[in-house]
């Protein structure tokens, strides 16, 4: 069961969408969802993963999602001396929900500005956002993706896909994007054979496994803008 807090930002409306809203739809709410999503984190870990949210925001909004049953604290051993938080059973719910969420974003992704972050977290979670499983039937393969800092590596098994900090010793293949080119790959707006030729994806491995990493891992096309007139 869920808690009932004292709401005092509503929108008035009895109506379960409105309330999910009221429950993670302020600002930066969200966003400590997708980062509990891959599992417990102290505070500090969770500033770091979001480096640009004041402290005082992060506690506000950790007290509004433990209060609305979407979050709880859990006290670490005395050795650990410290605390977790981490998504109950009701916020676990919303995992599907952020990668979905994720993919219809990532479609509308273009260059990164200067002042973005791309932290360990989103690297993971953006491989399990685009994952298409139905292209992964009968498929067995791992990858090894490394961003400037940061490595990953994602282990394909049939529809199955587990992704994880670091390298992997038995990576079939090693993906090295120079610049913010990866995006295109998933987007096909650039082919893996323009990707490796032009030097904007740099590999290690053959480059077979870069054409089936494009399409187990791949973000839709946007729709175009309609140019029609809004008749209202």
């Amino acid at each position: 069961m869920t808690s009932s807090p004292t709401r005092t930002r509503t929108y008035g409306q009895y109506c379960g969408f409105a309330r999910a809203l009221e429950i993670v739809g302020e600002r930066w709410a969200l966003l400590v969802v997708r980062d509990l999503v891959l599992g417990p984190k102290r505070f500090t870990e969770l500033q770091r993963g979001l480096p640009k949210m004041p402290q005082s925001i992060l506690s506000a909004r950790l007290n509004e999602l433990e209060q609305s049953g979407v979050v709880r604290r859990r006290v670490l051993p005395s050795l650990d001396a410290g605390v977790t938080y981490e998504l109950t059973e009701y916020g676990s719910e919303l995992d599907q929900i952020v990668l979905l969420l994720g993919l219809w974003g990532a479609r509308s992704l273009t260059r990164p500005h200067p002042e973005e972050v791309f932290t360990l977290d989103t690297a993971i979670l953006s491989l399990y956002t685009t994952f298409q499983e139905e292209a992964a039937d009968g498929v067995q393969v791992n990858f090894e993706v490394r961003y400037p800092g940061m490595t990953v590596h994602a282990l394909v098994d049939g529809g199955a896909l587990k992704v994880a900090e670091g390298s992997h010793p038995d990576a079939d293949l090693i993906i090295e994007p120079v610049g913010p080119y990866l995006v295109d790959l998933l987007t096909g707006q650039l082919s893996a054979g323009e990707a490796v030729a032009s030097g904007k994806v740099l590999i290690q491995g053959e480059a077979e496994h870069l054409e089936l990493f494009s399409r187990l891992f791949r973000i839709p096309p946007a729709p175009e803008p309609s140019t029609g007139t809004v008749i209202s």
